[in-house]
């Protein structure tokens, strides 16, 4: 059963059919949609500022979600997928974001919708990735924008599908 655990007075709330892995934390002041999945070792830290998250947000395995005490909260929007161990510090993605598995996205960066953050890339600081862009490097600069292709073939198909994945562990054989 996750670890879902109140601190200074914030527990986290749920919206409906979300799915938590076994070992995943949830804690503190976390306000999560519906439709969303935090998968194994992930973890989302609402302890020092709020964390919001849209709906059919995908938060995979090792993943880290945090903010900064009091300056940088994070906000998180719809359709979004955090693959694997990537860190989203005191940000904000809006919707049709993927940050790609190690990837790092740090304090008051916002990620524009329909965007995608690349595989190992580190958005620093204050960084403003524009809408319908991809980001690559360290630090991460645009290397193209995203095309219709990309946009459903890619950022919409893996959303659904850990809708899908969650269903597999949410089913009692």
């Amino acid at each position: 059963m996750a670890l879902i655990k109140s601190v200074r007075g914030c527990t986290p709330r749920f919206g409906k059919d979300c799915y938590l892995a076994d070992n995943a934390t949830v804690i503190g002041d976390v306000v999560m949609g519906d439709q969303c999945s935090v998968w194994f070792n992930a973890v989302v830290r609402g302890d020092v500022h709020r964390i919001r998250i849209g709906n059919r947000v995908n938060i995979q395995d090792g993943a880290v979600i945090h903010a900064t005490f009091e300056t940088a909260p994070t906000t998180i929007g719809h359709n979004v997928s955090i693959a694997h161990n990537a860190i989203v510090h005191g940000c904000t993605l809006e919707d049709n974001v993927l940050v790609g598995m190690n990837a790092v996205v740090m304090d008051n960066a916002v990620v524009g919708k329909n965007s995608i953050i690349a595989v190992g890339a580190v958005v620093l600081e204050n960084t403003v990735i524009e809408p319908g862009s991809v980001y690559a490097g360290i630090p991460a600069r645009k290397i193209k924008e995203v095309n219709e292709e990309l946009t459903s073939h890619l950022l919409e198909r893996i959303s659904a599908n850990y809708i899908r994945y969650a269903g597999w562990y949410k089913t009692k054989e």
